[in-house]
């Protein structure tokens, strides 16, 4: 089963491949410039925004969160920053589709080897791979870096297919996203640490789950108010 089967296509034949990103061009502008110019600036600003959200960190890992109830939880302390980055990539990719979300997130990622936009302030080849003590060695946080192409990509095509027009679809695209980049992120950063199965998710998911319940509401809300407020909410289950 391929993303282009009836069961996931959720438009009109004429309307997939549509995205939110098609309409956040003013008319006024969009007329005077080229098709091709405009997805030049979408793409762009979608790499900007990510690098913007990289270093919106939240710092709770190690400390103690009371929760209802009087509830106490302990986060553990990761190797990998909760930050706003991960939203921004899911953002971009549902609003920008498959082919400009993974060449938002990928400009993104290459910029990243020359300036200073990965997460911390990170940046370089070492952030994926480097040598040390004469041997190559992984950076902790590559594999999640390379799962945001992966995870750009898919939530982009189901955003073409219709899946963000409405919350259900939101949702599901973005959790679907989610589980991407663990599943590329968890197994590098083990590699890279030599934790195991356990440890890698306690120190590569555990902490991020709250922010990823966060994250999916958020998707649920934004995505279908925009088509609303577009006028193109109607008809697009």
């Amino acid at each position: 089963m391929t993303l282009a089967t009836p069961r996931l296509n959720r438009l009109p034949a004429g309307e997939r491949g549509i995205t939110i990103g098609d309409f956040l061009v003013p008319i006024a502008i969009g007329e005077r410039i080229s098709e091709r110019a405009r997805h030049l600036a979408l793409i762009a600003i979608g790499a900007l925004l990510i690098a913007l959200t990289a270093n919106v960190q939240v710092v709770l890992n190690g400390q103690t969160i009371t929760l209802p109830g009087d509830m106490r939880v302990t986060l553990p302390v990761s190797p990998v920053p909760i930050t706003a980055q991960t939203f921004a990539v899911l953002l971009v990719g549902g609003a920008l589709g498959f082919r400009r979300g993974v060449l938002s997130v990928g400009l993104y990622l290459a910029l990243g080897l020359l300036l200073p936009v990965y997460a911390q302030g990170a940046s370089g080849i070492d952030t994926f791979v480097g040598r040390e003590a004469g041997r190559w060695v992984l950076g902790a946080t590559g594999g999640y870096l390379l799962g945001f192409l992966f995870a750009g990509g898919l939530v982009g095509r189901l955003a073409e297919l219709g899946w963000d027009r409405h919350v259900g679809g939101a949702v599901v695209a973005m959790l679907l996203g989610n589980v991407v980049i663990y599943l590329v992120g968890v197994p590098w950063l083990m590699a890279a640490t030599g934790f195991d199965l356990a440890t890698g998710l306690a120190k590569g998911v555990y902490p991020f789950l709250v922010g990823d319940l966060i994250k999916l509401a958020l998707a649920g809300i934004i995505f279908p108010a925009a088509w609303w407020l577009v006028g193109r909410g109607d008809g697009t289950r």
